[in-house]
């Protein structure tokens, strides 16, 4: 069992001067729909209830008012919340001090925006050091802190340069350096690549997944993008009006969508490239076929089944036998989902 880095238990937020004394119209049953329409208040999360595992990649992702957004930003109480509880190694942040907020603040948690929310008077490297020096480290102490994470981001050379003079993409690498350099356990990512071209933000991508295999950051990164989710997440939560609707590891959603919302949300993925054989081995089967690992995905695996005219796979896991998937099995997860959806645009 993963250690829990961070708790939401039963939190709510509603938008309006009697917030708290809406709670128990929510609970009773009313939507967000009836009580903007009623009594002019907006719900934006109800009971929401995760547990982070440390050092993973928790996505949170939905449609556009969801209230992915407004979660992330209780973890850090940019936004207060309508009740209970935000706890990080146990601490309840909705509870903390000003003192003790501003310290978490500091050194806990650094966030990454879409917006890059950059300095546009300061330099890169002073972009890069602010987070250091909101800490009260000196300009000797944070400069060569600083110039390593844009190194490390690939922005050696572009110190001296002002945000205007660099594109999207770069603006935001500067952004992850920037949170990465105060060294926080966690990092808070505010669709911090939804605003970039589909090339740069897979090379974005790239990038944080391969820093996350080196610093073992405690990741809640948002999205209303499920291949991007698949891709990074370790964990995925989906909201929908502010309740959790499904959450869990990325392959059991596929497989398992909770209701037809979370159906439609996933209907268009590319099932061969996201589908790891892992996720569909049986135990208990066996196969002359070749042996691959769990994460290979079902594209790859097929490609290999056929040109060795195998009847299937052995799937492998830590270097022991963990099963096996057929062709037809192989096959069969390929396949979209049969039945009516809706699709997901009559969802907004």
């Amino acid at each position: 069992m993963p250690d829990i880095k961070i708790q939401i238990k039963n939190l709510y937020k509603i938008f309006g001067s009697n917030d708290k004394k809406m709670i128990s119209h929510v609970e009773g049953g009313m939507g967000k729909p009836e009580l903007l329409e009623q009594h002019g208040h907006v719900l934006a999360l109800k009971d929401v209830n995760i547990d982070v595992p440390a050092k993973g990649v928790q996505v949170i992702m939905g449609l556009s008012g969801s209230g992915k957004s407004t979660l992330i930003r209780h973890i850090n109480r940019l936004i207060e919340p309508t009740s209970g509880e935000m706890l990080v190694d146990g601490n309840d942040v909705l509870s903390m001090s000003d003192a003790d907020l501003e310290h978490f603040r500091r050194f806990q948690a650094s966030m990454v925006f879409q917006n890059f929310a950059l300095f546009p008077h300061k330099t890169i490297l002073e972009n890069g050091m602010y987070g250091l020096k909101v800490q009260g480290q000196k300009d000797d102490q944070a400069r060569p802190k600083a110039q390593k994470w844009l190194d490390r981001v690939g922005l050696s050379g572009f110190e001296n340069h002002y945000p205007a003079q660099l594109s999207g993409g770069m603006q935001q690498r500067v952004g992850l350096a920037r949170a990465l350099s105060t060294d926080a356990d966690i990092l808070l990512m505010d669709e911090a690549f939804s605003a970039l071209d589909p090339l740069i933000r897979t090379d974005m991508q790239d990038v944080l997944l391969d820093l996350q295999k080196e610093l073992h950051k405690t990741v809640i990164f948002i999205t209303h993008d499920l291949d991007e989710a698949l891709r990074i997440g370790d964990n995925i939560a989906i909201l929908r009006d502010g309740e959790v609707v499904q959450q869990g590891d990325p392959q059991d959603i596929i497989l398992n969508p909770a209701d037809e919302y979370v159906s439609d949300f996933i209907q268009d993925i590319n099932r061969p490239r996201v589908l790891q054989i892992g996720s569909i081995a049986d135990p208990k089967s066996k196969s002359k076929g070749p042996s691959m690992e769990a994460e290979t995905v079902v594209e790859d695996a097929l490609q290999e089944v056929i040109a060795a005219k195998a009847d299937g796979v052995t799937v492998v896991k830590d270097g022991k036998n963990i099963g096996a998937a057929s062709l037809e099995q192989l096959i069969h997860a390929i396949a979209r989902p049969s039945g009516d959806k809706k699709g997901i645009e009559s969802y907004r």
